[in-house]
């Protein structure tokens, strides 16, 4: 079916409403059985329970068996619905070419099982539709979802967001599963950013709105596995595992203009000089400080038999904190590349110069009030005074970085 009209879902005239459309799409790669059955069921709530107007487009990419049939078929029975084919296979292409050429205010696509529940969709849709959101996704593992699958597809899910999680810092819950919507203006600036073409075309997604500053919003939904599912889960989860390194190395490279797309689409922080997330600096920070002072701590055991307490405290200092200030740039403010890396360097260097202050001059006093102390005493004073540096540390790092984010902007 040709025709690209959008239509009321409860065929009443439009109102105030009515003015907002959705496209639903449910890409297909030989799915001839299920089709049907689909198409006919979200047909059917979006006439019943939608009240906007709506289009189904059955987004055919590359089958081999008789779905573009029953696809074209379906397409000339029921008004709203139209098929788009693809000659490339891949979930991710079929819905990257689809909602880019789409009309509609929101796009919108699920699997072609239905394992989600269709009394979603509205939640799901809502929020967008009034312009709160900017993305939504159905999850699994919210508390209040309810899902029937085996334990180790459970189990998999599970690990991969958890992964998700501490790899690419993701906070949303349920990169995987079929049931997605975003607002079309958004999608336009996002999609052409998107590489993958396959499966784990959700999660780069996800990874690069998020990172934008997009609003993300998440709906608990009913779940029953397809237990005919014909998706392997060993070859997804190696291309998702790839998917993971490849964005992490164009976030950590400066490859994926964030800062870009978060001027464009208006998230800058909503205060000139405070950036988003700053628990999560402090989080970040904090498990930076750790590793340093460890990592100074084992240095001045070792050198300070070899060249004394102040030596060693100097040496100790000065590699941790360039090694500090370079993770601390890449990881806890999100400086990336390498532009500006030896500036950002020297004054990390001056920072350094007030901690060894700080420690030198304890270390000071420590020797002129208890002369002949143990090493271990001495590494005891200085680790506390380290904590103060580290406190010192963050406010001049986060004024460093932050105002090389204003500049950037």
């Amino acid at each position: 079916m040709t025709t690209n009209s959008l239509r009321r879902a409860d065929g009443r005239e439009p109102g105030s409403v009515g003015a907002a459309t959705l496209e639903v799409v449910i890409p297909v790669h030989n799915e001839e059985t299920d089709l049907e059955e689909c198409v006919r069921r979200v047909h059917a709530h979006l006439e019943s329970e939608i009240p906007f107007r709506s289009r189904i487009t059955i987004a055919d990419n590359a089958s081999t068996d008789n779905t573009l049939a029953v696809a074209t078929r379906l397409a000339g029975e029921i008004d709203g619905v139209r098929v788009r084919h693809l000659e490339g296979k891949g979930r991710g292409r079929a819905l990257k070419e689809v909602w880019l050429d789409s009309n509609a205010d929101v796009v919108a696509y699920m699997d072609v099982d239905l394992s989600t529940d269709l009394n979603a969709l509205m939640p799901l849709i809502a929020p967008l539709m009034s312009g709160h959101s900017d993305l939504a996704i159905g999850s699994r593992l919210a508390h209040s979802s309810r899902v029937v699958r085996g334990a180790k597809r459970e189990f998999i899910s599970r690990s991969y967001n958890l992964i998700l999680r501490t790899s690419l810092r993701a906070r949303f819950s349920d990169a995987q599963c079929g049931f997605k919507a975003m607002r079309a203006t958004v999608a336009r600036e996002l999609l052409p950013l998107v590489q993958d073409t396959g499966w784990f075309f959700d999660t780069e997604l996800l990874v690069i709105a998020e990172r934008a500053g997009l609003r993300i919003h998440e709906v608990p939904v009913d779940w029953v596995d397809d237990p005919n599912s014909s998706v392997s889960i060993i070859d997804t989860a190696v291309t998702d595992l790839l998917g993971c390194w490849r964005v992490g190395r164009a976030l950590a490279s400066g490859d994926l203009p964030v800062a870009e797309l978060r001027k464009s689409l208006g998230r800058e922080p909503l205060v000139t000089g405070v950036p988003h997330g700053m628990v999560g600096q402090l989080v970040r920070f904090g498990i930076i400080g750790v590793a340093s002072t460890v990592a100074y701590g084992l240095l001045y055991l070792v050198l300070h038999p070899l060249i004394g307490a102040q030596a060693a405290n100097f040496m100790g200092l000065l590699i941790t904190a360039v090694l500090n200030t370079a993770a601390n740039r890449a990881f806890t403010f999100g400086i990336r590349g390498s532009e500006d890396a030896g500036k950002h360097q020297l004054q990390g260097l001056l920072v350094f110069g007030f901690a060894l202050l700080v420690t030198s001059g304890s270390l000071a006093l420590l020797h002129e009030w208890a002369p002949g102390v143990s090493r271990h005493v001495e590494l005891a004073v200085l680790v506390v005074a380290n904590l103060v540096a580290t406190v010192c540390r963050f406010i001049a790092l986060r004024w460093v970085f932050n105002s090389e984010k204003d500049v950037q902007k």
